[in-house]
Order: structure tokens, then sequence, then C-alpha cells
């Protein structure tokens, strides 16, 4: 089954985010505006300027399970992203990564291994899949990975490349 043929809501309510990516390559990133690690935005909304021509886009995927680092609405996180980081890739719903209720979204995503052999629950905001434009998951990146590190960058170039 393809990523693209899971549902997840847009932020601002629009249903189905997922089915108007297919055929682009995907960056999933569970997000978060109160984390050490929301920095990571810049590079982000970087590799989406970057690509987005060859049919690359970045998703961002709110989530509050760390720490509650994501507690506010959808138009508290729409304009905390668009005014303090620029961003102007697709952001889905607010949802859970881990858990009883977790997405099903991530039910697909985590069990993919990342360089380190680590696979199952997402550990913290901004762990990082990318998809393919057949919708399979090709890479999983450690929420320490910068999104803009060598081997994120060679994934996404090999991926646009097929």
């Amino acid at each position: 089954m393809s990523v693209y043929d899971e549902k997840i809501s847009a932020l601002d309510g629009a249903a189905d985010l997922l089915s108007s990516l297919k055929g682009k390559v995907t960056l999933v990133v569970n997000v978060a505006s109160k984390c050490g690690l929301t920095p990571q935005y810049t590079a982000l909304e970087a590799l989406q300027k970057d690509y987005s021509a060859q049919g690359f886009t970045v998703l961002g995927v709110p989530c509050n399970q760390f720490g509650a680092q994501e507690p506010g609405s959808a138009s508290e996180i729409q304009t905390f992203c668009s005014t303090s980081y620029g961003v102007t890739f697709p952001m889905s719903e607010k949802v859970d990564v881990n858990g009883a209720t977790q997405h099903s979204l991530y039910q697909m995503l985590t069990p993919m291994a990342d360089a380190e052999g680590h696979s199952g629950d997402i550990r913290w905001n901004f762990e990082k899949f990318l998809v393919g434009r057949d919708g399979k998951i090709v890479g999983r990146f450690n929420p320490k990975v910068a999104p803009d590190a060598p081997e994120v960058v060679a994934a996404i170039k090999e991926q646009l490349g097929k």
C-alpha cells in the first residue's frame, strides 16, 4: 500500500492531504513549535524551496506527544510556522505518532529502520521519513539528524532522479 493512500487532513481541515502529494518525493516530519529542535524548520523550508520544482515536498505533522511541545490549536500552529519560519510546505492536522491512538500514517512509517537500526516508536520531535514518488518508504532519519545533513540531501536527490 502507498503512503499516499493514507487519509490525513491538512492543518486547515482540508481532507485527504496525502493524495495531493502523490507522485512527489516527500519528507514526512513530526514537528513541534516549542522544542529544542524547532529551528530545524529553517532547513526544512530551505529543502522545500530548493527541490519543490523537481517534485519534492516536506510534510509537517504536528504532534504534542513529546513534552507537550505542540500545545497550540491548528491556527496557532499555522501562524507560528509561517511567521517564525516562513513555512510554505504542507502541514497536516495534529496527530499522535505513538501509542494506542497512533495515526495510521505512522503505523505505516514506523516499521522502517534508520541508519542506527532503530525501528518502531518515534523517539522525539523531528524524526524524518523519506517517501518515494511511488509511496514506498525509503528512509528514516533520527530527530537529531539535520534536514540538510548530507545523508538526507543525498537520499532526496537519489529519489528525485528516479
